[in-house]
C-alpha cells in the first residue's frame, strides 16, 4: 500500500517545535500498516525536520539557542541577505538538519522511541504556514 498526503501545518514562531501528534492526526490510514515506513519531507529551504526528545520542552529551547549560536545572524561573509539577517542562517540550518525524516510503522502506529518525536525546526522569524509530503508505505 502506497499512500501520501500533502499537510500544512499550523503556523509556528521561530524556534523547534513536537509536530509528531499534528502529522499524525492527519494520516489516519497509518493504523492500517501492520509494517512499513512513513517518510516525511519538508518542502521548504528555510525550515527543516529532525527527530528528538519529545517530554522536556527545555531541549527544544536548548536547540534553538545552539543552532543561533553556531550560525549567527548578520555574518559579514553572507551575500544572500535580501530577505533579512534570518534568511541565510536559515537556509544553512536547515541543510545541517535535513528535509526528510523515515520512520519504521509498526502494527499501525510509529515504531519510535518512547522519548522521540519529530520536530518542526523553523529557523525564519515570519517562516509562514510549511508544507509537508507524508508518503506512508506497507503492508
Amino acid at each position: 500500500m502506497w499512500i501520501q498526503h500533502e499537510i500544512r501545518l499550523t503556523l509556528k514562531a521561530r524556534g523547534f517545535h513536537l509536530i509528531t501528534d499534528e502529522v499524525l492526526a492527519q494520516v489516519g490510514e497509518i493504523r492500517q500498516i501492520n509494517i512499513g515506513l512513513m517518510h516525511v519531507f519538508i518542502k521548504h529551504t528555510s525550515a527543516s525536520l529532525t527527530l528528538n526528545e519529545n517530554a522536556d520542552p527545555t531541549v527544544r529551547a536548548d536547540f534553538e539557542r545552539f543552532f543561533n549560536h553556531l550560525v549567527p545572524e548578520d555574518a559579514p561573509y553572507y551575500r544572500h541577505t535580501y530577505e533579512g539577517s534570518d534568511d541565510m542562517p536559515a537556509h544553512l540550518k536547515g541543510s545541517l538538519l535535513g528535509n526528510s525524516l523515515s520512520l519504521p510503522i509498526r502494527n499501525g502506529q510509529l515504531n519510535i522511541g518512547t522519548w522521540q518525536g519529530i520536530y518542526l525546526c523553523e529557523h525564519r522569524n515570519h517562516g509562514g504556514n510549511r508544507t509537508l509530503v507524508v508518503t506512508l508505505q506497507g503492508e
